[in-house]
């Protein structure tokens, strides 16, 4: 028997989305996002409420995106409990290092195994209460550590989480169940 439930966000899987940027006064910050995903082959959606990372998109369009690990789940969502505004020195507690990314005008963290940089090509439905992002992947990089031997990312060895929405935790994405584009065939 099934059970029906009211609308609710519970899109699953849900990414957990590290947003990297830059404060006013040049420092780096970093949010946690679960709204989001791929928009177009090289866009990203993403939709931000009201918070000093939005306050720095205003400011500069670029940011970057990692993606959250088992590592690194309890500094992930403290990044998402405490602002920037109310705390402003938020991002010592995570003990993460941060580089300017070589392609936009953001922070790439050194512990996350893959992260996008980001440059912002439109913002849909902008009030007070945030808007949503469509943004351009200017580059991915990613740890030389998490690479398949083919040279592309092994997802696999990221261990990443996901966000769930419905017991809000954080669950670790497991193996690889079958390839896409292929075992289907099987049933032609």
């Amino acid at each position: 028997m099934n059970r029906n439930f009211a609308p609710h966000a519970w899109m699953l899987p849900q990414p957990v989305m590290i947003i990297g940027t830059y404060n006013a006064d040049g420092t780096p910050n970093a949010m946690n996002a679960a709204w989001g995903g791929q928009w177009d082959m090289k866009e990203i959606m993403i939709s931000m409420g009201a918070h000093a990372t939005t306050d720095n998109l205003n400011r500069c369009g670029d940011f970057t995106v990692a993606f959250a690990t088992e590592e690194t789940a309890v500094a992930s969502d403290y990044v998402g409990l405490v602002s920037a505004r109310k705390h402003p020195g938020k991002m010592a507690a995570t003990g993460w290092k941060a580089t300017k990314a070589d392609n936009v005008e953001a922070p790439i963290f050194d512990c996350f195994p893959i992260t996008l940089e980001c440059r912002i090509k439109e913002k849909l439905y902008e009030s007070e209460t945030g808007f949503y992002i469509i943004a351009e992947i200017v580059n991915i990089v990613c740890d030389e550590r998490y690479l398949a031997p083919d040279g592309k990312p092994d997802v696999e060895k990221m261990r990443l989480i996901t966000f769930d929405p419905i017991h809000n935790g954080y669950i670790a994405l497991g193996s690889r169940v079958a390839n896409a584009f292929s075992d289907g065939k099987k049933l032609k």
